[in-house]
């Protein structure tokens, strides 16, 4: 019965090996494409605002219909990647990440939109998300070196009442 059940597991963990591998495979040539993929808005027209196909016309404001499509291939590339890293990263500081995403999603938003002030206001609406996000971050890191380095919360309030220089301060912050 245990060989049995040995037996099972090892199938199992083997199909999980060979998915990992596969689906692996699949996003390195994904990734590896991307530099061909930044250059596709080369295809696209570059002396007209209107490109028209058998299954749909193109209106742009921009300069031409390349121009829009280097203006798109600049964001979608960087926040496909981006995308990846971040449902692909083990590491406990994978949710800053969400930052840089949010950046381009929003200056991919008022490409889309035709917006005049390209990479200008993303900002303003990257803030309460980057105020949020930080101490999160924070606070998972100190929970997590709490946990490895075994300090209490007595411990950790005494240290919070030294008086220390702002670099001092700064040097806490990475050890």
């Amino acid at each position: 019965m245990d060989k049995q059940n040995n037996k099972l597991h090892h199938q199992t963990s083997q199909d999980r090996g060979k998915y990992s591998l596969v689906h692996g495979g699949i996003i390195v040539v994904i990734i590896a494409s991307t530099p061909l993929l930044f250059y596709i808005y080369e295809d696209f027209p570059a002396n007209s605002q209107v490109w028209e196909t058998f299954l749909f016309t193109l209106e742009t404001n921009y300069a031409s219909v390349s121009h829009l499509a280097w203006y798109l291939t600049g964001k979608v590339i960087p926040l496909f990647l981006l995308l990846i890293w971040f449902f692909t990263c083990k590491h406990w500081w994978h949710w800053i990440i969400l930052a840089p995403i949010a950046m381009y999603a929003f200056q991919l938003w008022g490409i889309i939109n035709e917006s005049n002030q390209l990479d200008e206001v993303e900002l303003i609406y990257i803030l309460p998300l980057l105020m949020i996000l930080t101490p999160a971050v924070y606070v998972i890191r100190a929970k997590l070196f709490d946990k490895v380095r075994g300090d209490d919360l007595k411990s950790f309030e005494e240290e919070l009442g030294q008086k220390r220089s702002t670099w001092q301060q700064i040097k806490d912050l990475f050890r």
